[in-house]
């Protein structure tokens, strides 16, 4: 899909600001997806990434690649995921971006759509061992924008870090789809 074509989508139909407008200069980088609370949010975060030029990538669990939806998804960028194996994710991921000269992935980090108490730090691991930067993107329901936001340097402390994360999102109050699954921000 062009740019402008995913543009239009998100701006008049679906009625998104779009607050950053730039591709992040990094061609691999990680783009976090918060608050995801809902399928939707897949579609707008995919129409925002190609509106500003992006070609996105995101992990969905291997589940959704049945026919004919597993043609569709890997057309959209999709990697399928065995979540009972971690490890196997991680080198898959870091393998990709490493055999890639551009690799943007999209990733939220709750890791489902319904509420959660934490996070999963697969984000922060793909980071730091890929040396790619991570942007703290978000989708914000409420006040209907969208953006990849600042850039984030992670640390060698992934906790700290996660609490960094969540601390920018608490203080932009970003609203999710369906707003009673933010209790992680609480």
């Amino acid at each position: 899909m062009k740019p402008a074509t995913a543009r239009f989508l998100l701006t008049k139909i679906h009625r998104f600001t779009i607050v950053d407008t730039d591709m992040p200069p990094e061609p691999k980088h990680i783009v976090l997806g918060v608050p995801h609370t809902a399928i939707a949010d897949f579609i707008v975060a995919w129409l925002y990434y190609r509106s500003i030029g992006g070609n996105p990538r995101v992990m969905i669990k291997q589940e959704f690649f049945f026919w004919p939806l597993g043609a569709l998804l890997r057309r959209l960028g999709a990697i399928p995921v065995d979540r009972q194996n971690p490890v196997r994710i991680t080198k898959q991921v870091i393998d990709a971006m490493e055999q890639s000269t551009s690799f943007h992935l999209c990733i939220a980090p709750e890791g489902t759509r319904k509420p959660v108490k934490r996070w999963k730090t697969g984000f922060h691991t793909f980071a730091r061992a890929a040396g790619v930067p991570v942007y703290l993107g978000y989708f914000d329901w409420g006040k209907r924008e969208i953006g990849h936001g600042p850039r984030f340097e992670c640390s060698d402390n992934a906790m700290a870090d996660l609490r960094a994360i969540q601390a920018f999102y608490k203080e932009k109050g970003v609203q999710g789809k369906r707003p009673g699954h933010l209790a992680y921000l609480d």
